[in-house]
């Protein structure tokens, strides 16, 4: 496929972008910064103009291209970037950034004819990320009928853009996959983060005890890619165990006493349910900290 994907030089996009130009797909990075990966191209854009996103979109990726009878179009749009969290920038930029960039993306990706889209959500639309003080699902596992009313502007921004998606998929019937990702981690930081994790689960409260690996992360893009006609979905992204020694049982009782429990859970199950992905697109996380790191409660 010819994958045109945003903010590809950030920490998940570019373990994603790799994966899929490992796969033997022409993936172009619009990003500001370059990734500079040898089999990725870069083009510098600002997705907040929705001028340059057309023309980006509309346009050629490499010299080679040059050499076909005419410009190639894109297969997929993937769009990764955005300001990553609060407190890095303004609230109010923060979320015109990405509220916009999202917009610009999605309608010039659907007014060029790209039938399939996969953007990037958050796991803090639920609420509870980057609440003011302490605040807790009202349910457990959480699965994507969850409630989305955050207050800070980055979760704000990304309920925001999953309307906005639902609206273009509903105006072109286009494939358009939402991914509600939990924390990104990086294999190498296993060794550097889990051990206090595991010894202390109140630090992964705000995250509902859950992580991602990139490289099931980049998996689970890679299967968005591949199954189509689901027309709108969002799916949550994690991996299927708790980013955290403690067994769900007690991780139930310590934090989430009181909370209404849907459904039979594992021992270690992850509390930010993945059975809609599973489900619908097959995807099964391989990686777990746990590979890396002797678990001290097993």
């Amino acid at each position: 496929m010819r994958i045109f994907f945003t903010g590809g030089s950030g920490k998940a996009g570019k373990h994603v972008v790799a994966h899929l130009a490992d796969q033997g797909h022409h993936v172009t990075n619009a990003d500001l910064v370059p990734l500079e990966h040898p089999g990725v191209a870069d083009l510098q854009v600002d997705l907040t103009d929705a001028g340059e996103v057309y023309s980006a979109l509309a346009g050629l990726a490499t010299f080679d291209e040059l050499d076909l009878d005419e410009a190639p179009a894109y297969d997929a749009v993937v769009h990764f970037a955005a300001v990553p969290r609060i407190l890095l920038t303004s609230d109010a930029k923060t979320y015109a950034t990405n509220v916009l960039s999202t917009y610009n993306v999605l309608e010039a990706a659907t007014r060029l004819g790209v039938r399939k889209v996969v953007f990037a959500s958050s796991e803090t639309t639920y609420g509870v990320c980057f609440a003011q003080g302490e605040r807790r699902p009202d349910y457990v596992p959480v699965d994507e009928e969850h409630p989305t009313v955050p207050e800070d502007s980055y979760a704000m921004s990304k309920v925001a853009g999953e309307v906005t998606a639902r609206s273009f998929q509903a105006r072109t019937g286009a494939d358009v996959y939402g991914l509600r990702i939990n924390n990104v981690i990086e294999p190498h930081e296993y060794a550097e983060l889990f051990p206090a994790f595991l010894e202390d689960p109140s630090l992964r409260h705000r995250n509902i005890f859950a992580y991602i690996d990139t490289r099931d992360l980049s998996r689970m893009v890679e299967r968005c890619l591949e199954v189509d006609g689901l027309g709108y979905e969002v799916f949550n992204v994690a991996n299927a165990d708790m980013s955290v020694a403690a067994t769900t049982e007690e991780v139930r009782e310590r934090f989430y006493d009181g909370l209404e429990v849907r459904r039979e859970m594992g021992r270690d199950e992850t509390f930010y349910a993945i059975d809609k992905a599973r489900d619908l697109l097959g995807w099964a996380p391989r990686h777990s900290w746990r590979d890396v790191l002797a678990d001290p409660g097993a």
